[in-house]
């Protein structure tokens, strides 16, 4: 008798593939956002698009200005509904920005509504704010200290629910008048007047008092802040949002020019100089000089909102109309797009901003 060669169950090898076969964990991240006004909302558009992609968990965000009122927003709806409730959020409180500055009268001309230009440039308004700005202070113009914003961000944000998000590490950066230094906020201790002092221009605004120390807008000293990443956080990749041109393609002769690209240069000083510092001891350690032990090797990308912002002039950070800020989330969506097919599999493994370019 011809002996038959036993059947192999096919159960046991589809069992062992689907134990092998893990589904891969989310890559974490940490988001450095700047400040910018209403072009914030480029950020927001950066925001839905990495919130929408679950193979990206934002593990820390440190923001400035605009940058920290989104950061907020987001973990405010992240305690409530993960990523769903994240991206909720933020869109309602953009929406609700754009009903809120409905009735100011700084707006587009009819002109400029006619030519599909987001600028204020010719705005009555606009021209008559900044004017008077240049020559009172906040404490002449404003001596009952009515502050708007700061009721707003108390109206929409709970913050109740974003201190209590223990999925996302926030740093909230604001500069102390008396000292100069930078002050960060950590999630246990936002409110209403920790986003407002990071948002407080003093062109604008009378500082904002915390535990009776003044402070002003966090894009003098932190804008935003990297070192908490490295010191508070055991994630090595930082994903800057920079919405602050580094470059500018002439030299200004105006004299609102000359200022508006004094501000750009203000506010970008201090994130190049930590940026600095990373490349300093990135270096170091390559040459084998310092002890990789004792020193985090941090992975540097960016999102450079400079090639879809570059066509708006600063007067448009202070155009809130619905519209506009709606174009600004369609370009900062489609710019983190473009970022995450281009360098996804970057994350945790390599920096894909060149420093030394950057700094050459």
């Amino acid at each position: 008798m011809s002996r038959r060669t036993p059947q192999k169950s096919a159960a046991p090898d589809s069992k062992a593939k689907q134990h092998s076969v893990q589904p891969k964990q989310p890559k974490p991240i940490n988001l450095a956002l700047q400040g910018g006004g209403a072009h914030g909302a480029f950020t927001w558009g950066v925001l839905d698009r990495l919130l929408e992609d679950e193979r990206i968990h934002i593990a820390a965000i440190s923001g400035t200005s605009a940058g920290a009122m989104n950061a907020v927003v987001l973990a405010d709806g992240f305690h409530k509904d993960a990523r769903a409730g994240a991206r909720k959020a933020l869109r309602s409180f953009w929406k609700a920005a754009s009903q809120a500055a409905c009735f100011s009268p700084i707006q587009r001309t009819p002109l400029d509504r006619l030519m599909g230009n987001w600028s204020l440039n010719m705005s009555p308004g606009y021209v008559l704010m900044d004017l008077l700005t240049r020559l009172a202070s906040p404490y002449d113009l404003n001596p009952l200290n009515l502050n708007p914003l700061r009721e707003f961000l108390a109206r929409q944000i709970n913050f109740t629910c974003a201190r209590r998000c223990s999925q996302i590490k926030l740093f909230v950066s604001a500069t102390s008048v008396r000292t100069g230094r930078a002050r960060i906020f950590e999630n246990s201790q936002l409110s209403p007047d920790v986003v407002m002092a990071s948002a407080c221009l003093p062109f604008l605004f009378q500082a904002v008092e915390i535990d009776g120390e003044p402070y002003w807008d966090g894009g003098y000293m932190g804008n935003p802040a990297l070192h908490p990443f490295i010191y508070r956080c055991a994630t090595r990749d930082i994903l800057i949002v920079q919405i602050n041109p580094i470059n500018s393609p002439g030299t200004p002769r105006r004299a609102r020019d000359i200022f508006d690209r004094v501000n750009e240069i203000t506010f970008n000083s201090s994130l190049m100089a930590e940026l600095r510092a990373i490349q300093f001891v990135t270096r170091q350690l390559d040459e084998g000089n310092l002890n990789p032990e004792r020193y985090k090797r941090m992975l540097i990308h960016r999102i450079d909102g400079e090639i879809e912002l570059k066509s708006l002039d600063a007067s448009s950070k202070s155009n809130a109309e619905w519209a506009f800020l709606e174009e600004l989330h369609r370009r900062g969506y489609r710019a983190a797009s473009q970022w995450l097919a281009q360098h996804f599999d970057s994350i945790g493994q390599a920096s894909t901003v060149d420093m030394r370019v950057m700094f050459a």
